[in-house]
């Protein structure tokens, strides 16, 4: 691909002249006979190297130089002058001129001049390759660094949950065996209570790491939202009630269809409700707790809410709810959990609004699109805190 060269000059003969020789050397040329046809000429072709005249009748040289730095500053301009206007050459130096060659021209001198011009355009070039690429290896490093410190992070959380989860599995057994050799129907009950609760903590955690390692494409299908709620009502009813926890469900009947991925947003509405058990049995101040669990349509959406008389949440605890590997549950928590509720509820193009107070209890609301927006294939990490 030839190089572009435009050259400025009000005398025809000059203009025929360097054409003639630019040309035999490879040069693709243009040619312009006074500023103001010049500085069009240049926003249309965008030559990387401009060869003008300093002395021309209307905008003179310096005033055409200044117009084309201004429209590309990466623009080289070689001026051409006579003996008698070196003070005007020495001038457009000051305004960023690569050069200057004196009339009569030698297409000796101008073709060094132009080899010079040349040799500063590729390197140019070159540094802002090298500075691309160092900006875009100091990009990667960064955000390996990050994906590193993350999945430390997350090992380390892991490893300390898995811990916690083994030392009761192993008094579960303990209290199995015990009771097994002893013929105590009492221990062996507690202690299978125990065994199946922290295998389902580590199928729990087994479910959440698997999630946060890889994502895969929702699975829609439509869904009878008061069964689906039932459903998930199920699963952990027996849970709430086995900790003497009051488990309060109002669903509206005539609350219709839901498109979902059912697997995901059931997992999701599970790992809310988990929260809710949790935050009552860690609040010891009160006699008994309340868990809530609410269906209803609202303008096009339907809004899973769940209420829990627990312990509450501080401003703090809020902000970093949905942040991955933050966990206020110590050695019951991977972190990942309500971050893992919020991508969904996200995926599907809703929303989770949260709302507590310290002491008092806290209210997760899950809004849900019946009819999920095109962009709900995309994640979208949102949600409002309050």
């Amino acid at each position: 691909m030839k190089n572009k060269i435009l050259i400025v000059d009000d005398e025809e003969d000059v203009r025929d002249v360097i054409e003639i020789a630019l040309s035999d050397i490879g040069y693709e040329v243009y040619t312009a006979e006074n500023g103001e046809e010049a500085l069009r000429t240049f926003k249309t072709v965008r030559p990387p190297i401009v060869l003008s005249d300093i002395k021309m009748p209307g905008m003179d040289g310096l005033e055409l130089l200044r117009k084309i730095k201004q429209e590309n500053p990466d623009a080289e301009v070689i001026m051409i002058t006579g003996h008698g206007a070196m003070d005007l050459a020495i001038m457009s130096l000051k305004y960023e001129a690569a050069d200057f060659i004196t009339k009569p021209i030698n297409i000796d001198v101008l073709e060094v001049a132009l080899r010079k011009v040349n040799e500063k355009i590729l390197m140019k070039q070159q540094l802002k390759e090298y500075t691309e690429n160092l900006e875009r290896l100091v990009r990667e490093k960064t955000e390996l660094q990050s994906h590193l410190s993350s999945l430390g992070l997350m090992i380390g959380s892991i490893s300390h949950g898995i811990k916690g989860l083994l030392t009761g599995l192993d008094s579960g057994m303990y209290l199995l065996g015990s009771g097994l050799s002893k013929s105590n129907q009492e221990r062996i009950t507690e202690g299978w209570e125990v065994v199946k609760l922290m295998v389902g903590r580590i199928r729990k955690m087994i479910e959440d790491i698997l999630f946060y390692a890889k994502e895969r494409d929702l699975k829609w299908e439509r869904v009878d939202t008061l069964n689906f709620a039932r459903e998930v009502a199920a699963v952990v009813e027996p849970r709430i009630k086995s900790q003497g926890i009051e488990f309060e469900k109002d669903f509206d009947s005539n609350i219709g269809n839901l498109k979902i991925d059912a697997g995901y947003i059931h997992s999701a509405l599970i790992n809310i409700l988990e929260n809710a058990i949790d935050a009552c049995l860690k609040d010891e101040s009160k006699k008994s707790h309340k868990i809530g669990f609410s269906v209803k349509l609202q303008k096009d959406c339907i809004h899973f809410d769940v209420s829990d008389t627990g312990i509450g949440m501080d401003e703090e605890i809020q902000k970093n709810l949905f942040t991955p590997l933050f966990s206020s549950k110590g050695d019951k928590g991977t972190g990942l959990g309500l971050f893992i509720a919020n991508k969904i509820v996200a995926q599907h193009g809703g929303e989770i609004d949260v709302q507590s107070t310290p002491g008092q209890g806290s209210l997760f609301s899950v809004k849900i699109p019946q009819k999920p927006p095109a962009s709900a294939k995309k994640t979208k990490d949102k949600a409002k805190v309050e």
